[in-house]
């Protein structure tokens, strides 16, 4: 859960600590969430809000001209030095920064014209040609752009004419390749497939159900969020430009409403932050929620990407969908249809169930309804944590009654208005005589999403590129670069050895080709929507009454099952009984009672004692963990054996290698790959003493010692260090999984790079079988696959 930063959580404690112990009681024992904002309310001072004015100063997002010509500086020393995207992203910092126009925004949409026609991006170069000509660009160097424009022109009527001449060579010749057609802009689907309904258990609550068997592979679901929030800073996916140092963080490359990557971004003409990949996303944004949030800009970063999230929910539902979401939770109570506020729903973390016959229509992108029956799991909260989210919302909701007019969203109209639901005083303690007090429960309801976050907040994840950008081999990882709420993914359980995999789009990249259009329970979107998507496929098959299980987080392959357990328990509020957690727990403890005749049993990977992946450093056997009764740390299997090695020794012995493995990746991303590979191979010497080949450690650093030689031209090494960190990925992670799919890519490229073509064209059908499985079949490692496989085919 993103909280608020640091000052914030630590000046709201000093305000709970030092709270009146009657008060604290007071607080501590409301139950609905209306009363706990109008109590927080009350309590929320001008002090307060004068710590966040003083905080928030350190999160400015206001233009600044300097800032934009510094920006446009370090722009022109990446130009000159030919790193045109760096170049691009700097002065698109500066376009950010730069007020209304002024000199400084012409100058620096006039260099982003320039790099990214040295990019060859000519059409994207056109519009910050007119941009910088617009906002008064020098009358003397007009020429220049002029002649630019010339160029962008000639090469796209060029362009345009090849792809002309392409297709018309395609028609004529129906004996030749199929295109692969890109995935529509139109018109798109959202919902559930018809093999799978959505039910309803007691245990569980709300659920999806396989209504008949499901093949691996096949598309259960497609969503999208009701709102999602781009998150700043992010180290993980940051860029770095070598001579400057220069960080580029998500916020600088992404659009901030359809999370696109940019290198052209259209800023927003208020702050200094928000920026979208056209015009029409800016638009959007503005009439949906920025509106609101710009002037709070400083003060929304300060305060955590959740209470924007929450706040921006709230801003899109509006006060009707709010009443109508409430006036259905009174009528399904009434009715007996509700579980909401059942005793056993207050124990466990699965989410709130509706009928047994739920209208599918709920769980679609755009229902308001399914998000706002999300559990809150109020009680589950610890006193001080309550708190924290309630002075937040109060005072979050205190400043932007100071902004100006209520969003038209939460107009009010009407002869009477009730203001008896208000705290006695709070409209003069604070001064919200501006917004009708009637409009209290926007606060509460921002405070109702804020805490529905914690359980059902989903990260939008994305593979990053990690390797050099010259390389011939693909290097990624998955990197968090949102935070959103799905309405329809909401209905999924946790397992910790799902039977789905998840896979998420932006922008124009969003694949909704995979749901039949007359399926009912499948509804059509156009126009401007917003196109971020998860789609989840089947990852094996599921046989009809099994329910639909995906992964919250903690995953058996990557986490044992006490921690999975401490983990689910600490944010989720249940206890995961999941097979996987269920049959590692009997088999721990099976291996702590017997320590013979285990070796043949089956194990969940990365779990078991036996496959611990540790040398015994005498007779090179398994080691696995001691009995209780025979002290801490590993004992050979071997019983004849019987070598002994603490926890201490493995423990620094470990952090060792991996001290070592993290320099030598510092000085491959030095681009000194010859220093790197002497150090890895000293590593390799090291870490085959108390590492077998299938653990995790092993694995990773034979993946480096493949880039290390992929680096330096030699392919045949490269692929043949690959196979052994494949060696790791299987034992880890399963021969069928994802995991094994991208490194099974890799090792293909490292093949067709080497010449080596039955290598290459025997590892090409298994990637591409675990790639469609899981990515789907429009992915672009599928194409490429393709490509290298006619190649070798002739």
């Amino acid at each position: 859960m993103d909280l608020p930063c640091v000052q914030w959580q630590d000046h709201v404690a000093q305000k709970w600590t030092g709270l009146d112990p009657e008060l604290k009681e007071r607080f501590t024992s409301l139950r609905e969430i209306d009363d706990v904002f109008k109590c927080a309310l009350t309590l929320t001072t001008q002090d307060n809000l004068d710590f966040l004015q003083c905080m928030s100063a350190g999160y400015s997002v206001q233009k600044d001209p300097e800032q934009a010509a510094k920006c446009r500086e370090r722009g022109n020393s990446s130009f000159k030095t030919k790193d045109y995207r760096a170049a691009a992203l700097h002065y698109s910092q500066g376009i950010c920064f730069a007020p209304q126009s002024s000199e400084q925004l012409s100058m620096c949409y006039a260099n982003r014209s320039a790099a990214l026609y040295h990019l060859q991006h000519y059409k994207e170069s056109l519009p910050d040609i007119d941009k910088a000509l617009k906002n008064g660009y020098p009358s003397h160097l007009v020429y220049k752009l002029e002649d630019r424009r010339t160029q962008c022109l000639k090469h796209c009527s060029v362009h345009q004419k090849g792809k002309l001449d392409h297709h018309s060579l395609a028609s004529k010749n129906h004996q030749g390749p199929d295109i692969t057609k890109e995935p529509s802009v139109g018109p798109f689907t959202f919902g559930i497939c018809p093999q799978v309904a959505v039910g309803f258990s007691t245990e569980k609550g709300r659920q999806l159900v396989a209504a008949e068997r499901i093949a691996p592979g096949k598309v259960i679901m497609i969503d999208r969020p009701y709102s999602c929030v781009l998150i700043p800073g992010m180290k993980e996916v940051r860029e770095q430009e070598t001579e400057k140092g220069v960080l580029f963080g998500t916020e600088h490359t992404h659009c901030h409403r359809c999370l696109t990557e940019t290198l052209c971004c259209v800023p927003c003409e208020g702050c200094s932050y928000s920026r979208y990949c056209s015009t029409s996303c800016r638009q959007d944004a503005w009439e949906e929620h920025h509106h609101w949030e710009c002037p709070l800009g400083a003060d929304l970063m300060a305060l955590g990407v959740m209470s924007q999230l929450a706040l921006r929910v709230t801003l899109k539902a509006g006060l009707k969908n709010i009443q109508m979401a409430k006036e259905a939770k009174e009528e399904n109570i009434k009715s007996g249809l509700s579980c909401l506020n059942s005793d056993y729903r207050e124990s466990s973390n699965y989410n709130p169930c509706h009928t047994n016959q739920p209208n599918p229509t709920l769980y679609y992108g755009d229902s308001y309804l399914s998000v706002f029956h999300l559990l809150h799991h109020l009680n589950h909260h610890s006193p001080g944590m309550r708190f924290l989210c309630a002075v937040t919302v109060a005072t979050l909701y205190l400043k932007l009654s100071k902004t100006g007019p209520p969003p038209a969203s939460w107009d009010l109209s009407g002869p009477s208005r009730d203001t008896s639901q208000l705290p006695d005083g709070a409209e003069e303690e604070v001064g919200i005589a501006d917004w009708s007090p009637e409009l209290w429960p926007l606060g509460s309801t921002v405070l109702r999403h804020i805490l529905q976050l914690r359980c059902n907040a989903q990260a939008i994840l994305m593979l990053q590129d990690t390797g050099a950008a010259n390389s011939s081999v693909q290097s990624s990882k998955e990197i968090r670069i949102a935070t959103a709420i799905f309405p329809t993914l909401s209905l999924l359980n946790h397992s910790c050895c799902p039977n789905t995999s998840l896979v998420f789009s932006t922008g124009d990249s969003a694949d909704l080709s995979d749901l039949p259009a007359e399926n009912e329970n499948v509804v059509e979107y156009s126009g401007t929507a917003c196109r971020v998507t998860v789609t989840v496929r089947a990852a094996k098959a599921i046989a009809p009454g099994q329910e639909i299980l995906h992964c919250y987080g903690p995953h058996s392959s990557r986490m044992v099952t006490q921690e999975r357990v401490r983990l689910l328990q600490e944010q989720y509020y249940f206890l995961c009984q999941c097979e996987a957690c269920t049959l590692q727990d009997q088999e721990e403890k099976e291996e702590e009672e017997e320590e013979d005749g285990a070796q043949n049993r089956h194990q969940w990977s990365g779990v078991s004692q036996h496959k611990s992946g540790l040398l015994c450093g005498k007779c090179k056997a398994l080691l696995k963990k001691c009995s209780k009764d025979k002290g801490t740390g590993f004992v050979c299997i071997q019983s004849a054996c019987g070598h002994h090695m603490s926890y201490s020794e493995l423990s620094h012995r470990l952090q060792e290698i991996r001290a070592n493995l993290d320099m030598a990746v510092v000085l491959m991303e030095k681009e000194r790959p010859d220093e790197a590979l002497k150090l890895l191979k000293r590593i390799e010497c090291q870490s085959g003493l108390i590492l077998a080949e299938t653990h995790p450690l092993q694995g990773e650093l034979a993946d480096t010692m493949a880039r290390a030689y992929a680096t330096m031209g030699d392919w045949n090494k490269a692929a043949s260090h690959l196979e052994h960190s494949a060696v790791a990925i299987g034992s880890q992670y399963g021969e069928d999984s994802i995991e094994m799919g991208r490194q099974l890519f890799k090792l293909a490229q490292l093949h067709f790079n080497g010449g080596a073509r039955g290598p290459a064209l025997s590892v090409i059908p298994k990637a591409r079988r675990l790639l469609r499985l899981y990515c789907g079949p429009h992915c672009h490692e599928l194409q490429e696959l393709q490509a290298m496989e006619d190649c070798l085919r002739g």
